[in-house]
């Protein structure tokens, strides 16, 4: 059985299943609120609850349910799975890193922190002038699309004011990416500006942060170079 709840005004879709499922199904139920929410929303929410008495599909409801996560694709901006099935908890923690968007798992009296993950902001994009051309860029938590989009609109103010500037990027506090949209929108970031800053700094601390600096050299035309935390001075005197 599918139960479809309406969409609600942050864009969360949030359809339980039970039983064994069958194509009807898909076709009198999910995929039309489905094709219906995507019409609403350009990035969907989704929540799915899977009660213990799930059993699978029939043979044609595993293809429907393949040709409408295929046409969903890029759509989903996060999944929560709530459920107590070990087969499916580990099947989305497998392959959520395939997926466009954030997917994280949940056990199902945890509906509520599921809810709450779905609405709640995961990471952002902190840009603050510091004087002498230097943009300071601070990556914090673990970033989304939606921080992608904001951040783009303040860097495009940014450069609008402010024309070419020195770039002082603050990695500390930065933990990845949100599926792979975000990382996605990431190097779409970089590829577009990637001619502006004159120089750039990067301050973190983790080693693949100073890989992703030396990377840094094949993708932006300006001089770059790798600080640790604890010198984020130095780092400011280089820059300016």
């Amino acid at each position: 059985m599918i139960t479809v709840s309406p969409l609600s005004t942050q864009g969360v879709l949030e359809v339980q299943i039970s039983g064994k499922l069958t194509a009807e199904e898909y076709a009198s139920t999910l995929t039309p609120a489905m094709d219906e929410a995507a019409a609403r929303e350009d990035r969907l929410r989704l929540l799915l609850r899977v009660g213990p008495d799930f059993s699978g599909f029939t043979p044609k409801a595993a293809w429907a349910d393949a040709k409408l996560g295929l046409r969903h694709w890029a759509g989903f901006e996060r999944i929560a799975v709530v459920t107590d099935v070990d087969w499916i908890e580990n099947t989305m923690q497998f392959m959520g890193f395939a997926l466009p968007g954030a997917v994280e798992t949940f056990d199902l009296d945890e509906v509520d922190d599921a809810r709450r993950w779905l609405t709640e902001s995961l990471g952002s994009l902190h840009m603050r002038d510091i004087g002498d051309q230097v943009l300071h860029v601070q990556l914090l938590g673990k970033l989304d699309t939606a921080a992608y989009a904001r951040g783009e609109d303040d860097m495009d103010a940014y450069v609008r004011d402010h024309g070419r500037f020195k770039l002082l990027l603050d990695l500390r506090e930065f933990d990845g990416w949100q599926g792979l949209a975000a990382l996605g929108d990431h190097l779409k970031l970089i590829r577009d500006y990637r001619h502006i800053p004159t120089k750039v700094a990067v301050l973190g601390d983790e080693s693949w942060q100073k890989l992703a600096q030396k990377l840094m050299r094949y993708f932006i035309s300006a001089e770059s170079r790798y600080f640790d935390e604890d010198d984020i001075e130095n780092a400011k005197a280089w820059l300016a």
